[in-house]
């Protein structure tokens, strides 16, 4: 097979221990549905996350990653192959299932920022998973869109900090940096706690890169500015509505360009339904 750098994944554990028979029927069935409409898409989730770093979590779900504009084309080639489709929040995510199994089709994330792009696909990893030849999401992109996971439920910096430390040593760290944009202090907190989690391996992550976040956050501190933005939203959906109920401050999430108000308005309203 063909891999990317010097990647050795890890033995294809977790497809072989999906313990239902008939899931594994699902998931093979819908790669190949796929790969019959010439869909481009990448293979993200539990299954990449397992490949990079050993760490096995069975879901009840398949993440499959395609640019935004591949999106309806995605769901539609699986409705015609018999599965119910629905395109859930148009910003980020469709859904499609056959019974009790469900497929993600995801095209960016849900806050509006790590939309899948080409650079996606030009890095990605290819692997076999299930039997079937395919592509993985890179593991930056990972660590890009995991990184703004912090709702009160769901905590992906576990994921980041495994990610880190099982390939630190072949991440493309400006291609990393360079996704996070002015997001920089995300990544900076999350390289901050890698190192508090893991003291003993403080010294994978670039000291220059290190160096010149920590610059650029003492910078920031000595130039007061004037903003009326709540970046909590990008970070979590829930937790800082009450910042935003007053009109005092402004969703960065809108202010940004990331989602309109009616996506934030239907992601919002979400809530109290998932609860």
């Amino acid at each position: 097979m063909t891999l990317e750098g010097d990647f050795h994944p890890e033995p294809d554990t977790t497809a072989d221990r999906v313990f239902d028979p008939a899931a594994r029927d699902f998931y093979v069935r819908t790669l190949q549905e796929l790969r019959r409409a010439e869909v481009p898409f990448l293979l993200g989730g539990a299954y990449a996350l397992a490949r990079y770093t050993g760490i096995e979590r069975h879901t009840k779900d398949l993440d499959v990653f395609v640019r935004p504009e591949d999106a309806r084309r995605t769901l539609d080639a699986l409705a015609r192959a018999g599965y119910e489709t629905d395109l859930t929040f148009p910003h980020w995510l469709g859904k499609a299932h056959r019974g009790r199994e469900f497929i993600d089709v995801i095209f960016s994330g849900s806050n509006g920022v790590g939309r899948v792009d080409d650079a996606w696909f030009e890095h990605a990893v290819h692997d076999e998973v299930f039997g079937e030849s395919v592509s993985l999401c890179p593991a930056e992109e990972m660590i890009w869109h995991k990184a703004y996971v912090q709702e009160r439920e769901r905590f992906d910096g576990a994921d980041v900090a495994h990610l880190l430390r099982a390939r630190a040593d072949r991440l493309d760290w400006d291609r990393l940096v360079s996704r996070f944009g002015p997001h920089r202090r995300v990544l900076l907190a999350h390289l901050v706690l890698f190192g508090f989690i893991y003291p003993g391996e403080r010294h994978r992550v670039p000291e220059a890169l290190l160096a010149r976040l920590l610059d650029e956050v003492r910078a920031e501190a000595v130039e007061r500015i004037e903003s009326d933005e709540c970046g909590g939203p990008i970070l979590s959906r829930a937790q800082y509505l009450s910042d935003l109920e007053d009109g005092a401050l402004r969703d960065a999430r809108v202010t940004g360009g990331y989602m309109t108000p009616s996506d934030v308005a239907q992601w919002t309203a979400a809530i109290d339904r998932e609860d």
